[in-house]
Parts: structure tokens; sequence; C-alpha cells
């Protein structure tokens, strides 16, 4: 694993405890919103290991399509859904507070990010990234 690898995969890390932390404390949107961060930054993990220079996007999908084939059996892209109502309260102005993700929305969120995680963690530490 190169060091800039291991700084992505670090923060990653990071962001999935955050939302590990906020969900049993009932806050949803944050869940959410380092979930989708988590995988994001998992991805240009993988990125770096492969000598790319990660772009600098929050877009699952752009990051996704730097890839011949991506590893990623999951639909790891639709936590892009998250990244922008759940960072910004005024990016969808109306959007009432039930519009925001809930419960169920945050453990499909955490899952597909532990999932998107592991996998490029896996990647990495074997050399195949």
């Amino acid at each position: 694993m190169n060091e800039e690898s291991e700084r992505w995969l670090r923060f990653a890390r990071e962001d999935l405890r955050m939302a590990e932390l906020a969900l049993p404390n009932g806050i949803y949107n944050q869940v959410c919103f380092h979930a989708q961060q988590c995988a994001e930054k998992a991805i240009k993990g993988l990125l770096a290991r492969r000598g790319t220079a990660p772009p600098r996007t929050h877009r699952i999908t752009d990051l996704l399509s730097l890839f011949e084939s991506h590893p990623f059996d999951l639909e790891v892209q639709l936590l892009d859904r998250f990244y922008i109502p759940t960072r910004y309260p005024d990016a969808l102005p109306g959007t009432p507070p039930e519009g925001l993700p809930g419960h169920l929305d945050a453990e499909q969120a955490l899952d597909t990010a532990r999932q998107a995680l592991e996998i490029v963690a896996t990647l990495v530490e074997r050399g195949k990234g």
C-alpha cells in the first residue's frame, strides 16, 4: 500500500466511524453523509493505489467512471443521493424535515459504505488495487 492510498483509507475509516456513532443517536442525515464520504474516500484510495490522482469531485459516479471496470457488485453510486441534501440545509429549498433520510436509509447507507470500504481495503492490501 502506498502512503497516499493509506491516507485516503484512514479518512474513509474515520467517516465510517462517524456514521456508526451517529446511527444510535438518530442523526440519520449525518449517517448518510458520512457513509457517502466513506465510500468516496475509499474509492479515491483505490485510485491513488493505481497511480491515478483522485479528482476533486464528491460524486462517486464520476470516480467510478475512471475505472475500466470497477470492483463493486453493490450499487455504491446510490450514495451520491445523500451528499448535497444531507450536507446543506438550504440545498433543496422547501424540503420539509420529513424529507431527510430516515432510519432505514441510514442503515442501508452504512451497510453500503462498510462493504465498499471492505472491498477497497482488501484490494489495496493484496496489491490488486
